[in-house]
C-alpha cells in the first residue's frame, strides 16, 4: 500500500505540472474553458502574465512533490507529504470560494485522497 500511496501523491504532482502547462502554454480558448473565465479576459496581456506566473507556482509545486518522493524516506517523507497535501487542500478550498467550485474537486479531492492514504498506509 505504500507504493500505491506514493503513486497517488505522484499523480497529484503530475496534475499540478499539467495545470502549469495549461496555464503557461495553452491557447486562451483552452485556458478560458479550463478555468471558467471569459475568453475576452483571458486574451488580455495582463491575464496571460498572471496565468503564466501562477503556472510557474503550480509547476514548481509538482516538481517539489516529485523531488521529495525521490530524496526523502520514512517519517520525514510522511511529514512532508502530509504538509504538502494539506497545503493543496487549503489552496483548493480558497480557489473554490474565489474562482470556481470545480477546483475543489479537480485539485482538492485528489490531494485529500492522497492525504488519507498517507495517514493510513504510509509508515
Amino acid at each position: 500500500m505504500e507504493i500505491l500511496t506514493l503513486f497517488l501523491v505522484a499523480l497529484v504532482a503530475l496534475e499540478h505540472i499539467g495545470i502549469a502547462i495549461l496555464e503557461i502554454f495553452a491557447a486562451p480558448e483552452k485556458q478560458a474553458a479550463a478555468f471558467d473565465m471569459p475568453l475576452d479576459f483571458v486574451k488580455q496581456k495582463n491575464a496571460q502574465t498572471a496565468l503564466s506566473n501562477q503556472g510557474i507556482y503550480n509547476g514548481m509545486l509538482g516538481i517539489l512533490i516529485l523531488a521529495m518522493i525521490l530524496f526523502f524516506t520514512g517519517s520525514v517523507l510522511k511529514t512532508i507529504m502530509i504538509l504538502l497535501m494539506i497545503y493543496i487542500i487549503i489552496v483548493a478550498v480558497y480557489g473554490a470560494f474565489t474562482a470556481t467550485k470545480k477546483i475543489l474537486y479537480l485539485q482538492g479531492l485528489p490531494a485529500l485522497i492522497a492525504l488519507i492514504f498517507v495517514l493510513i498506509f504510509y509508515k
